[in-house]
């Protein structure tokens, strides 16, 4: 079913690109955007292919206040991605988040793991799923889905289209774009929390007062490596998924987080992509994948399970 779903995205995607500038320009007037809000279909940028990047967490901001870090080092210097400890001092915390972090830090530390979307194989909420180590945008004249590896998740995004007056609460949120020049804008509300929810690794909590706005560009090879650099030096690279051949331009998302319920600031990230090494997708089923350990009490909540099945599907 998967693999079908992924033959009709490309094919939509086929379509999409194949489209004259005419039907991009009749969708910015059917949604009421100006005309200094909307580009022809030749200036759109082209975010094509899969696009990677090899780290766990968000890469640092460009400026201002950043995301929380890791209080476990290696003696490298970098973060230790086996302990996520995150550090609760972090000004952009209000109290109670910054004590929902230390909660979390001290079950790290005590050798078990907070069950987290990743973990139980839930579908990741924004900016969560930033993490994820390959994505894929398919833009189209309306809307854009991003395609990411954890679960063959996906998001839809609207283009040149206001939020809806009442937004309902859902996993990704409701999501909008827009181009401004060579960057993809998008406006993401309405991102749900639920029991096992939360804004990064470190167990971030956030509100459905969260709001996150994504701006996607591309960047010469020699920066966009530099960058990836960067992350590195907090979140050191887990396998190698990006062609070291490849010289090409690379992707850099920039993000920002607010959330009045949770922090005491709006705070930023980047996470920095290279060409994958991979030119087509593969299908992963997290809940297929995974050997923890329940039974030893591996995860500090005795109800965490990934999901499952009362009977085989065939």
């Amino acid at each position: 079913m998967n693999l079908q779903r992924r033959d009709f995205l490309l094919v939509v995607t086929l379509a999409g690109v194949a489209a004259t500038s005419a039907l991009w320009e009749s969708a910015a007037v059917a949604s009421g955007r100006t005309d200094s809000s909307t580009q022809s279909a030749t200036s759109i940028p082209d975010f094509s292919g899969i696009w990677a990047h090899p780290s766990l967490g968000f890469g640092p901001q460009l400026s201002g206040p950043g995301p929380v870090r890791n209080k476990s080092r290696l003696p490298s210097g970098a973060g230790n991605f086996d302990q996520l400890v995150g550090d609760y001092t972090n000004p952009i915390l209000k109290p109670e988040a910054a004590e929902v972090v230390k909660k979390r830090g001290e079950i790290s530390l005590s050798g078990r793991a907070f069950p987290d979307p990743d973990n139980q194989c839930l579908q990741n909420p924004v900016p969560y799923i930033f993490w994820n180590f390959d994505i894929q945008l398919l833009q189209q004249a309306d809307k854009i889905t991003i395609i990411y590896e954890h679960d063959d998740d996906s998001r839809q995004v609207r283009m040149n289209q206001p939020h809806p007056a009442k937004v309902v609460p859902s996993v990704h949120g409701d999501s909008v774009g827009h181009y401004e020049g060579d960057t993809l804008v998008i406006d993401t509300v309405g991102v749900k929390v639920g029991r096992y929810t939360m804004a990064d690794r470190f167990g971030t909590p956030y509100t459905e007062a969260l709001h996150v706005v994504e701006r996607y560009r591309l960047l010469d090879y020699e920066a966009a490596k530099n960058a990836q650099d960067r992350a590195e030096k907090e979140w050191p690279r887990v396998g190698d998924n990006i062609d070291r051949n490849y010289r090409g331009k690379g992707l850099q998302l920039e993000f920002t987080v607010e959330d009045q319920g949770v922090f005491t600031m709006p705070w930023s990230a980047t996470m920095t992509y290279l060409r994958a090494a991979r030119t087509a997708w593969e299908e992963r089923i997290c809940a297929e994948n995974v050997g923890h350990y329940y039974e030893a009490q591996y995860y500090s909540d005795k109800d965490a399970h990934i999901p499952t099945a009362d009977k085989p599907d065939f």
